[in-house]
């Protein structure tokens, strides 16, 4: 079955025509089905070194253009590659979205718990320079976005915790959830990757190399960021990354509070709607809840 509902399909061939019509300097490269998308793009590999990303989904439509704009301004900044478009193509061929073309970075998803220390302090560096970038003009994090205040996805999180059923420990994740919600609220907004789950870091070797997927960047809650403190690490692995990604903050301790309240609402709201559509994603987002919860 297809992820949503009204999901849009791509294939090779539509992505060819494409390429020919719209960017004929890159005609001649074969086009191979990528390695698989996450939630909201197909992706195709366009020759050895680019990338295409096909949006499924119409809230995913406008990561093309946001990307083109903001990931340039970034990247220079910070200390592991981003996929900064070379090229936005327009819809066509009955395909209703725009859609980027991006260099191919070399890595591969982490396995949780395979990162040491030291790649835990890479990304928890990682997450500091993000914030530490000028936010002049930036887009600020709106409605129920990932990055705003925890309260506005009250609601929200409680009507999925219902729906899990017995598929989550009802009790123990409202206590967690109410916690989160009892920290202080963010002083300050920063720059945010804002879905820093496993599947949209990249390493090799053991090393951080990148971070991809950039469709929850914007301006907001510092604490959304510190998700990897529950999703990719634990023991030594998570202290290393909470020193590096807190240091500098007015408030690390609420922040972190914060970041097992961002784990929630994406594992919680993920659970239901995943787990006849994307079962392995849905017992991914068990065990983030879990995790939360011993922690």
């Amino acid at each position: 079955m297809s992820l949503h509902d009204d999901e849009v399909l791509s294939t090779p061939d539509l992505v060819r025509r494409l390429i020919a019509d719209q960017m004929p300097q890159w005609a001649h490269l074969t086009v191979t089905p990528g390695p698989a998308g996450g939630t909201d793009h197909h992706l195709f590999r366009l020759g050895d070194e680019l990338l295409v990303r096909m949006p499924k989904i119409a809230w995913a439509q406008d990561q093309a253009t946001n990307d083109a704009r903001w990931l340039p301004r970034l990247a220079p900044h910070l200390p592991l590659r981003l996929p900064a478009p070379e090229a936005v193509g327009e819809p066509g061929e009955g395909f209703p979205y725009r859609w980027s073309v991006t260099p191919w970075l070399d890595g591969a998803p982490p396995a949780v718990g395979e990162l040491d220390a030291g790649a835990a302090r890479q990304l928890g560096e990682f997450v500091a320079a993000l914030r530490a970038v000028s936010t002049a003009s930036a887009p600020v994090k709106e409605g129920t976005s990932r990055g705003v205040p925890l309260a506005r996805l009250d609601d929200d999180v409680r009507a999925a915790i219902t729906e899990s059923g017995t598929r989550v420990d009802a009790r123990a994740v409202t206590k967690a959830w109410d916690q989160a919600l009892g920290a202080r609220p963010a002083s300050d907004g920063y720059w945010i990757h804002g879905d820093l789950l496993p599947g949209n870091l990249l390493a090799r070797d053991g090393r951080m190399t990148a971070v991809i997927d950039w469709g929850g960047v914007g301006v907001g809650d510092p604490a959304a960021d510190l998700i990897p403190a529950w999703t990719q690490f634990g023991g030594a692995e998570r202290a290393a990354f909470r020193a590096a990604a807190t240091e500098g903050l007015a408030d690390p301790d609420d922040a972190w509070e914060r970041g097992r309240g961002w784990v929630l609402v994406q594992a919680v709201i993920a659970l239901p709607y995943y787990w006849d559509r994307w079962p392995e994603f849905a017992r991914g987002s068990q065990e983030r809840i879990a995790a939360v919860l011993a922690d």
